[in-house]
């Protein structure tokens, strides 16, 4: 028995053709699904790139206990207990977050591994003088954006892309052990991801008009560009998208020579998509965890169901619920820690009434497949929070002396096998209140677009989301940080989608064209840290602005123009404040 995973990273099920696509080129994802079972209501977990990941090795949600961060000492590991059950395990990826510090325990856990360089702005080249930049559309240029340039420069044909290298090293693996038994290697790739960077015949298949600036690199912002702009920016991820569609029918085509589909085990998945301007949005994280995010494509092959070849399940799946389907397929026993359950493939078995998935410090969401609930926190500060962790690193850093200095031993929890996590407080990306409590009927809203104010669904949605708070061992802050009791039943005195109604409207307005803008010697163009150390413009920020001078992040942000920080915190700068800002500048 052997088993492969490709996994892509923000593969967007909505543009693939299983799902309903018809203008991305991606036959072999079409293909695929002509052989595999293909999910319709597969969720993600914890969120973004490392907790779906240590959701993958555990079987377990993290993102209530700790942020983005490294398998801790107690987490139970798929590839790890599969080698020490025989079964010869092998990683080949050219995701950089293994190799930084909030992700440096995984790659060990496996028998051997591989890994191709120069993706995103993975510290690879070292190069003293700045490389050749074009003129762009982002905005929030740090150092790995630099560094991005110079990796293109030594990845400038397909032959030398970390994909292709992925994919060259992960099928050398299983051309080299086709005819041993009981291995299992991953195929991981850091694509679709942005920067969309792929090459010339993948951008041939979408032919469109754009004479604008090089832009395949979005922030994670409220969209402010023109119609073209957005559109060219989707037109590259769909190259590189297909570009991935190539690399996949390399291991189909692998397949089909080698007559591996009796005996190998086939998973092709994501850990979560990407927004290209939908609801006025790009990327993740600093918005709601919309479907775009979490509803993910799944397929999967299991060569004692030949029979289920081509079929669709319409149970509701997670990341959680894939180390179970691999330990079980290799008879390996799974840990008691583990809250997945192997995917059902070849009936359409009920798993799960609910399913639970969130970043650590933003919503906290709960979908049974037709609503989707996203509770805020009850209060303006976020409060409390606390990271629960014995590996003390973010993911491009170490915690500061500064975040350890009030940390404490916490009493243990059920999956710590008995012992106490070090408790620090927390701290989150953006402060999801701002967003409001949302609800939605997926059946009646599928896009989203209208959320709704039904006390009868949130009290049964809050209720689904207390008892599997309560499931994973959900430490006592999460209870209090979203107003929901730790015991005892869930009532109309704990709804919230009413009260913050406002507040998410207020946020789910979009942002004028910065051109709506009146313009003078000072504007919303001008940086935002010109405009806070300015004595006179400095005055006009803090009185229609205050919380910018209060908010870490933002002043992070400090370089961009105001309009585009704007976008980026969304409700926190509403556009009515905006607009007043707008105006007081004009008249200086």
């Amino acid at each position: 028995m052997k088993a492969i995973m490709v996994m892509f990273d923000s593969l967007n099920r909505r543009m693939l053709p299983p799902y309903g696509a018809d203008w991305t080129h991606t036959p072999n994802f079409a293909r695929l699904a002509e052989r595999a079972v293909t999910y319709d209501n597969a969720y993600a977990g914890s969120l973004p790139c490392m907790p779906a990941r240590r959701e993958l090795h555990t079987g377990r949600h993290n993102f209530l206990h700790r942020s983005w961060g490294p398998l801790e000492p107690y987490d139970d590991s798929m590839p790890e207990l599969l080698s020490q059950s025989g079964v010869y395990t092998h990683l080949a990826s050219d995701h950089p977050h293994y190799w930084e510090d909030g992700g440096a325990t995984y790659h060990g856990r496996y028998n051997t591994w591989e890994f191709s360089r120069g993706q995103e702005g993975d510290a690879w080249k070292g190069h003293v003088a700045d490389p050749e930049m074009p003129e762009g559309l982002k905005r929030m240029r740090t150092p790995a954006y630099r560094q991005d340039w110079i990796n293109r420069s030594y990845t400038a044909t397909e032959d030398r892309h970390p994909q292709t290298l992925t994919f060259d090293a992960g099928l050398e693996f299983v051309r080299t052990n086709k005819d041993a038994d009981r291995w299992f290697v991953q195929i991981e790739t850091f694509d679709p991801h942005e920067p969309f960077f792929s090459h010339q015949r993948y951008k041939d298949l979408y032919p469109h008009e754009y004479d604008g600036p090089h832009f395949d690199w979005p922030d994670y912002k409220r969209v402010t560009e023109t119609d073209d702009q957005v559109a060219h920016a989707r037109y590259e991820y769909a190259a590189l998208l297909s570009m991935c569609d190539r690399s996949l029918g390399r291991v189909l085509d692998t397949m089909d020579e080698l007559e591996l589909w009796d005996d190998t085990l086939l998973i092709v998945n994501t850990d979560h998509g990407f927004l290209l301007g939908e609801k006025g949005w790009w990327a993740k994280w600093v918005q709601p965890w919309y479907n775009e995010l979490v509803h993910l494509p799944l397929f999967a092959w299991d060569p004692r169901h030949p029979g289920a070849a081509g079929d669709r399940r319409s149970a509701l799946v997670q990341t959680i619920d894939l180390a179970p389907t691999i330990l079980e397929y290799f008879g390996v026993d799974r840990p008691a820690d583990m809250q997945g359950v192997p995917l059902p493939v070849r009936e359409d078995t009920s798993v799960r009434e609910a399913g639970l998935f969130g970043a650590h410090g933003g919503h906290v969401n709960v979908t049974d497949g037709r609503y989707v609930y996203m509770r805020a926190p009850v209060s303006p500060d976020n409060a409390p929070l606390y990271e629960h962790t014995l590996m003390p690193t973010h993911m491009r850093g170490r915690f500061s002396p500064a975040e350890l200095v009030d940390a404490e031993l916490a009493e243990p929890f059920g999956f710590t096998k008995g012992i106490r996590t070090l408790r620090t407080p927390g701290r989150s990306l953006l402060n999801p209140y701002q967003h409001g409590t949302l609800l939605f009927d997926l059946e009646s809203d599928p896009e989203q677009l209208a959320p709704l104010v039904d006390d009868e669904t949130e009290l049964r949605m809050a209720s689904l989301l207390v008892g599997l708070l309560q499931e994973g061992d959900a430490p006592p802050s999460q209870f209090e940080r979203l107003g929901l009791p730790a015991d005892g039943p869930v009532t109309e005195k704990h709804l919230l989608v009413r009260a913050q109604r406002a507040q998410a409207e207020r946020a789910a307005e979009a942002l004028p064209r910065p051109e709506e803008f009146p313009a003078g010697r000072v504007s919303l163009r001008t940086p935002m840290r010109t405009l806070m150390s300015d004595p006179v413009t400095s005055v006009v920020l803090r009185r229609h602005l205050p919380s910018l001078f209060d908010s870490e992040l933002l002043q992070l942000l400090g370089p961009m123009p105001l309009i585009d920080v704007a976008a980026v915190a969304a409700g926190a700068m509403p556009r009515d404040a905006l607009m007043a800002v707008a105006e007081d500048l004009a008249a200086l």
